[in-house]
């Protein structure tokens, strides 16, 4: 499927991605959920492959034909599994997509929610220029996101950062480099300490939660971390 416009990050840029999707029929009622997987392990361990092979010779077999009452018992079924955690979500999300239309009710509301509206952020990625950069993040704005997260990598990083402070300086803004980093580059990451960003998104090794641990101690910054949590 070819995105709306490519999205680049630190380890590639994406034109198009195969989607998998998941029907299931709970008592004649469909319901569907997607698989966020990519193409390739970059991202994540888990691809689009592990993923249709882990539903289909395992997480399947544990969930046919079996008696449950809730969306909410999927995750406990499937517990013998251990990781594949983006398969097994694929599937969950169906199961209460299910639930919902059953129930007649949005989903948002099923889960437990109550504000019809919520404050939501962008991410976007790479651009071929700082002046396409500002004009992507103000047509965002525009549309109404509250808060933005860009895409960052060794030597696009703090003239990026510090251009869109000086065009929005209100704005929440935060940065992630998708493991793009080493511990030694402590200092250039210091350089984005004055843009006063909410927090640095993995920065370092997809699994090297120690080196983010010591980067914190020398950084005002948050460090968030993401795929070191998967």
């Amino acid at each position: 499927m070819p995105l709306v416009r490519p999205f680049e990050t630190s380890f590639g840029r994406t034109a198009d991605r195969r989607i998998l999707l998941i029907e299931v029929d709970a008592d004649g009622v469909a319901g569907w959920g997607e698989c966020v997987a990519g193409e390739r392990p970059s991202y994540s361990p888990e691809t689009i492959e592990t993923a249709w092979h882990v539903l289909r010779d395992f997480i399947w077999p544990a969930l046919a034909r079996k008696e449950f009452s809730a969306a909410s018992d999927v995750w406990e079924m499937l517990a013998s599994i251990r990781g594949h955690n983006m398969a097994k979500a694929a599937i969950e999300a169906a199961v209460w997509d299910a639930e919902a239309r059953q129930k007649n009710l949005p989903l948002w509301k099923l889960i437990g929610g109550t504000l019809e509206e919520i404050a939501c952020g962008v991410s976007i990625g790479i651009q071929e220029s700082d002046d396409e950069l500002e004009r992507v993040v103000e047509k965002e704005l525009a549309a109404g996101y509250q808060r933005i997260k860009i895409k960052v990598k060794p030597g696009y990083d703090v003239a990026p950062v510090a251009r869109l402070r000086r065009r929005f300086p209100k704005i929440r803004l935060m940065v992630d480099a998708n493991s793009a980093y080493r511990l030694e580059d402590a200092a250039r990451l210091r350089e984005l300490e004055p843009y006063y960003l909410m927090m640095i998104e993995q920065p370092l090794g997809w699994d090297d939660i120690w080196s983010h641990a010591e980067l914190q101690r020398q950084l005002k910054t948050p460090i968030c971390l993401d795929e070191c949590i998967h």
